[in-house]
């Protein structure tokens, strides 16, 4: 490719509303351009490694015997109505109507087309385990589109579903599949990705982990053990709770006066967080109920644990009913059948707290959950924190870091096939549910992603297995008659060496050239001058280390020095 042909330009200026690295570099390099929010077309260059994302993708699936299909973007609502994610999923799916007003969505996901594409093919369990994948375009009313190909709203994806007999043998191919992501991501360049315990969300099933890149710029909290492998989401995070636990002392009532956050009664009287109770009310909007949660007064609620604790959507409310004081809610056994209460297992055996006392404008001083009120249970339901202890090895302290999500997989059951009615017949000849898992990684996410971890203060550093173009040829002096023919030869001779070369033929300063060169991050970057010609000789640049070359202008020396560059980047 002729750098003077290829359409898009390369630009000194960050863009207005530019919060990340991979956002400023890919619209700064000519790689993408907004169409609008959440929307985003991409130039060959970004193509091209698009192109190279997904070829890594189909050759590891291929290898754990993915079969690649193609399933529809457009399908009928009857099909989501089956499953009963049309009415579950909200605002975020694209939902419209065909020109006789029949309701249809575009697909956000694609469980459901995958088990129409099965369904009543596949008919015994001879016929499994099989595992199909595609690599499709998605859609998402995203309402928080941010930081370029990170979020957005429009997106590539590979979407993979596996269908079993047995739960042993999902999660044999589980962890099959585990292992063929980290791989995946280790061709692309990738170098700091974890795989989480994660919540299923929508997708459903009860094991689900996300795969994420470490970075600052990640949209999701995760902890981290720094002693063992343990990580996890910060939703489905577990710890070990500190227990600040001392001899009962005779309880008390206190005015508190207009005092009533955990921030004015530890100031009031002298404590800290940790010696209190504090009560977080929320509204199930479904079933009309409250929902009073109370947890120790330094943790926060984690409310997916919550919500998938009440199997319901939780909304977090100022509590307004005539039976809860608000601002001074202590532990107490509601006899309303609207309210319901909840109690963290940061709780049990706290001896010394202090609560609300249930009345204006008081608390209670020294209050025993082993006294004053034993909860019939207690749940895991707050957040874990920096510097708490792991659950897993008890012994390393937790940290919380920031990662994107750049893959996931989840088990699912039979939660699809039971709802879509797909059955099998197993080896005794009954009908059978077959069990379900699928897998998804985000291509576009991963192309931003390889950027946020490969770049510096210049631009992009693409790995060599991705890059749009491995050689980036760079004559200066286009007007010296024997730099315009060398570099005509070299490119020729480099594209039969097998390399895919950019050859920068504009009759610009050496000074832009070399800027997009490093903005554009092409792995290697050949110089070609009238001074370097005077030794027969060319200059050889590694974009990752900055180290350069003077190799003769020799064909079995260029090639061979090239080999020994690629092997030592790869």
């Amino acid at each position: 490719m002729k750098l003077s042909k290829l359409v898009g330009e390369r630009t000194k200026e960050t863009p207005a509303g530019v919060i990340s690295k991979s956002h400023e570099y890919l619209l700064r390099a000519g790689y993408i351009k907004q169409v609008c929010n959440g929307v985003f077309s991409l130039f060959n260059p970004a193509y091209r490694v698009q192109a190279k994302i997904v070829n890594i993708i189909r050759e590891e699936m291929d290898k754990i015997g993915g079969q690649e299909v193609l399933l529809p973007v457009l399908m009928p609502r009857e099909l989501w109505d089956e499953s009963g994610r049309y009415s579950s999923i909200g605002s975020e799916m694209f939902r419209l109507k065909d020109r006789s007003s029949h309701d249809m969505v575009l697909g956000m996901t694609h469980e459901e087309a995958a088990l129409h594409l099965v369904k009543n093919t596949v008919k015994s369990y001879d016929q499994l385990p099989f595992m199909v994948y595609q690599i499709q375009t998605k859609l998402r009313d995203e309402p928080r589109a941010r930081a370029g190909l990170i979020r957005v709203r429009e997106f590539t994806m590979k979407d993979a579903y596996s269908f079993h007999t047995t739960k042993e043998d999902l999660e044999e191919y589980y962890n099959i599949v585990k292992d063929a992501y980290f791989k995946i991501y280790k061709r692309m360049g990738m170098k700091n990705v974890v795989s989480v315990k994660s919540d299923s969300g929508m997708m459903g099933g009860k094991i689900a982990d996300e795969f994420m890149l470490i970075t600052d710029i990640g949209e999701d909290s995760l902890a981290v053990c720094d002693s063992c492998d343990y990580s996890a989401n910060v939703e489905v995070g577990e710890s070990i709770l500190d227990n600040y636990s001392s001899e009962e002392k005779t309880s008390e009532l206190i005015n508190t006066g207009d005092c009533k956050t955990i921030e004015e009664i530890c100031k009031l009287l002298d404590i800290e967080p940790y010696q209190t109770c504090k009560a977080v009310c929320y509204y199930l909007a479904k079933s009309k109920k409250y929902v009073i949660v109370y947890i120790r007064g330094d943790l926060e609620v984690n409310e997916i644990k919550l919500k998938n604790l009440l199997k319901e959507e939780v909304v977090p409310i100022s509590v307004d009913h005539p039976k809860i004081v608000a601002g001074y809610i202590g532990p107490k056994d509601y006899k309303e059948d609207d309210i319901i209460t909840i109690y963290d297992i940061s709780l049990k055996d706290e001896k010394c707290l202090v609560v609300g006392a249930n009345a204006k404008p008081y608390h209670i001083k020294n209050f025993s959950f082993n006294r004053d009120f034993i909860p019939e249970k207690f749940e895991n339901i707050s957040k874990v924190k920096e510097g708490q202890c792991c659950a897993k090895c008890g012994r390393g302290k937790l940290k919380i870091v920031r990662g994107i999500e750049i893959g996931n997989i989840f088990q699912l059951g039979t939660k699809y096939t039971e709802s879509m009615k797909m059955t099998i017949h197993d080896e005794n000849g009954k009908e059978i549910y077959p069990i379900m898992g699928c897998y998804g990684i985000g291509v576009g996410r991963c192309l931003a992603s390889i950027v946020e971890e490969n770049c510096d203060e210049k631009g992009i550093i693409w790995p060599y297995n991705v890059a749009p173009w491995q050689i980036y040829l760079c004559p200066l002096r286009l007007d010296d008659e024997l730099v315009l023919k060398t570099s005509e030869n070299l490119y020729n001779k480099l594209q039969n060496f097998g390399y895919e070369v950019i050859y920068d033929d504009r009759n610009i300063s050496a000074g832009n050239k070399f800027a997009d060169s490093e903005l554009m991050g092409i792995p290697i970057r050949i110089v070609v001058s009238p001074r370097s010609l005077e030794n027969n000789s060319i200059e050889i640049v590694v974009r990752k280390t900055g180290e350069k070359f003077m190799c003769e202008l020799n064909d079995e020396k260029i090639n061979s020095l090239l080999k020994e560059i690629v092997n030592k980047i790869k």
